[in-house]
């Protein structure tokens, strides 16, 4: 379904002037009174993936770089983070509170991306709502594995010493059961926080990255290199939070090198990239591919 809309309905928005008409002769190769002795190609043609790097591109390409990358590790980690036992730095969640988490997290999702983020982009703009949302971001990370302590209290309780389950032996009005629902009440506050940076933040950068193009025909090459960054952080990501998780929890140090290294970690390249965002320039904010080029920033 998602093809066909595609090949069939999207319109074309790369405009391509027409092509004035050329004359037979000319056409054939042979020089006529009309043909330049030097020809000159548009800036445009000139354009090559060097000229694209300029400063201001660097920099947002590098922001994308360690967004990917924390979120890649984020992605990797929050299932063995939830699924460890609290004495691991875990929650100790059995697959249905992994699942009912992501689920519930996963549902803001539709709500932001097609009816709040429109209205707070057209209010405060798209760099502000980056910066917004990275900023967000940085305290979530490094409070999620704080989580872990609720958790073993909650264990503390349950008479059989079992991980926490959705469903406590003990009454919700019992301790375990007030603690274990604040528990999930701010596991769901923190998971919504996140994903409401990661949405104004990704969704932001990728039309800065649109909006820095200097040319409509180079659209495509920045573009290319956006998602060719964004796709080698994915590779590295999972295998780095994996081998880092694996060691922190393996070698019991003090923090921030013990189960709370990943999160750290992950709370510090989103730090970095707000601090990179908040040098931007407010160009950035302006669809600068159909104007003329303009000079180096």
């Amino acid at each position: 379904m998602g093809l066909f809309v595609g090949l069939f309905k999207l319109k074309e928005t790369l405009v391509i002037p027409p092509v004035a008409a050329v004359p037979e002769a000319q056409e054939n190769g042979a020089a006529t009174e009309s043909t330049p002795l030097v020809v000159q190609q548009s800036p445009e043609q000139q354009q090559s993936m060097l000229a694209l790097l300029t400063p201001t591109c660097r920099r947002v390409l590098t922001i994308n770089v360690l967004m990917c990358l924390a979120i890649s590790m984020y992605y990797h980690i929050y299932s063995m983070f939830a699924a460890s036992p609290p004495r691991d730095g875990g929650l100790g969640f059995n697959t249905q509170g992994i699942g009912i988490s992501l689920a519930i997290s996963g549902l803001v999702v539709i709500y932001l991306q097609l009816v709040a983020y429109p209205k707070l982009v057209q209010k405060y703009g798209t760099l502000r709502c980056c910066q917004i949302g990275l900023l967000g971001m940085v305290p979530v990370f490094f409070a999620i594995p704080f989580l872990s302590l609720l958790s073993a209290r909650v264990e503390q309780f349950v008479a059989n010493r079992v991980p926490v389950d959705l469903l406590v032996s003990q009454s919700w009005m019992s301790p375990a059961g007030l603690e274990y629902g604040m528990l999930w009440i701010l596991l769901l506050a923190l998971l919504l926080a996140r994903m409401v940076g990661d949405i104004l933040a990704f969704t932001s950068i990728n039309l800065i990255v649109s909006n820095i193009t200097p040319t409509k025909t180079t659209l495509g090459a920045m573009n290319g290199m956006q998602q060719f960054s964004s796709t080698c952080t994915r590779i590295i990501g999972p295998m780095l939070s994996g081998t880092l998780w694996g060691w922190s929890i393996k070698h019991k140090m003090v923090y921030p090198f013990n189960s709370h290294l990943v999160w750290v970690l992950c709370g510090v390249l989103i730090a970095v990239s707000w601090k990179m965002a908040m040098a931007l320039p407010s160009s950035v904010n302006v669809f600068a591919s159909g104007h003329l080029p303009r000079s180096r920033q």
